[in-house]
């Protein structure tokens, strides 16, 4: 779910539900923070339908409140905005620090309730739920796999490359695992013993039948590495079987990831916005399948560029107190996907862009350092694309205000 600032909302009573993965617990409370009704409930269909009855009949004038936006509380989410009621979030950082203010030590399922609903009783500052649609929601799905297997690849190399040290150092250190080849490699020889029993040409020969590109280069290092160490280390034997294990299920997940990059193209492709924001030098399917997905391309969720900038992580807040002033840092609450999207396009366009170059290195001779200036930049490619949404127009070059201001 995607959420927005409200308007000044109007109810009689307001209904906090702590969300879980099982049970969610919800409570409700008048104008005079007076609790209403207290219960816990299956996260099932009849029994969310039930409870939503039971709320209405206290009063159709009611705020809902969670302390989770998507996962385990999309169920009840959907529920609630199928049936036309108005939704507020609440993020669970924010109550757990409110719920020091509340009467009573512990912490129960009730008590989080509780404060939730007194939370969107008292305050005017939290953000809409509205529903998104079936593209956005399909994206995220996709991006979101794409990011586990991404972790799960990660892992899988971090624990391939600290076997390999622990038995043949002097070849972990001339393999880059992101390619395919030395993980081709690793597939078939992972002892120096193993790659001294071949020659040269036979491994070369070997390799070009896997296609690896560069089998000669590949072949070479290999064999001068197996030069270098003629100790066998203990464990040796079981140690190449893990390694051998571990090479094929990086390569296993690095087919599935170019997968489901073919299938997240093709969809980010579908929408609408798809050619607009595209459009922008550093922006591919990938990174705008991301931000369509944090933000389902509707600007209106967050009412300008700056809030936009803001919630993406990318505009710095002051962080003063007593005489020292003019600190900025940071927000401590943003979304890191879209963090991601605007860094990451920005650090793309430096090299394709020459205003997105041009600014970058005005703002290196300001004295930025490189986070800083590459922030800044992201910042401001906030505003243009946010301009092109609005407008519906395709980014140009020669029209860009990156390097303005």
């Amino acid at each position: 779910m995607h959420i927005k600032r409200p308007e000044e909302q109007v109810a009689q009573i307001w209904a906090g539900t702590d969300i879980g993965k099982t049970h969610h617990h919800c409570v409700v409370l008048d104008a005079e923070g007076r609790k209403l009704l207290s219960r816990r409930v299956l996260n099932d269909e009849p029994e969310l339908l039930a409870l939503l009855a039971d709320v209405l009949a206290i009063s159709e004038n009611v705020l809902w409140a969670v302390d989770v936006a998507d996962g385990m509380a999309a169920l009840w989410i959907n529920v609630l905005l199928n049936h036309g009621q108005q939704l507020v979030y609440i993020p669970g950082l924010a109550v757990n620090r409110a719920s020091a203010g509340y009467r009573g030590m512990g912490k129960t399922d009730a008590k989080d309730a509780t404060v939730i609903a007194d939370q969107a009783r008292m305050r005017r500052d939290l953000t809409v739920i509205r529903p998104d649609d079936e593209h956005a929601v399909e994206l995220r799905i996709l991006t979101d796999r794409r990011s586990d297997l991404s972790a799960d690849r990660t892992r899988r190399i971090n624990r391939l490359r600290g076997q390999l040290t622990s038995i043949f150092p002097a070849l972990e250190r001339v393999l880059d695992m992101g390619n395919v080849g030395p993980l081709v490699l690793l597939s078939g020889y992972q002892t120096p013993v193993a790659l001294r029993r071949t020659s040269q040409k036979r491994l070369e020969t070997w390799l070009r039948n896997r296609k690896v590109r560069n089998p000669d280069t590949l072949a070479r290092t290999a064999l001068e590495a197996a030069e270098r160490q003629h100790t066998t280390v203990p464990g040796e034997k079981i140690a190449a079987q893990v390694i051998h294990t571990l090479a094929k299920e990086v390569m296993g997940l690095n087919e599935q990831i170019a997968e489901i990059d073919k299938l997240i193209a093709a969809r980010f492709r579908e929408h609408d916005l798809a050619a607009v924001i595209s459009s922008m030098p550093g922006i591919g399917p990938l990174l705008g399948a991301e931000f369509l997905a944090a933000t389902a391309g509707d600007m209106s969720r967050y009412g300008s560029a700056d809030r936009l900038a803001s919630f993406s992580g990318v505009a710095p807040v002051p962080r003063d107190s007593g005489n020292v002033s003019g600190n900025l840092h940071r927000p401590r609450r943003y979304h890191r996907g879209l963090q991601r999207v605007f860094y990451t396009s920005a650090l793309i366009s430096i090299r394709s862009c020459d205003a997105s170059r041009r600014f970058y290195e005005r703002k290196r001779a300001e004295g930025k350092r490189h986070t800083q200036a590459v922030l800044a930049l992201a910042r401001r490619r906030v505003n243009v694309l946010w301009a092109l949404i609005r407008d519906g127009q395709r980014f140009q070059q020669e029209l860009s205000v990156i390097a303005a201001a």
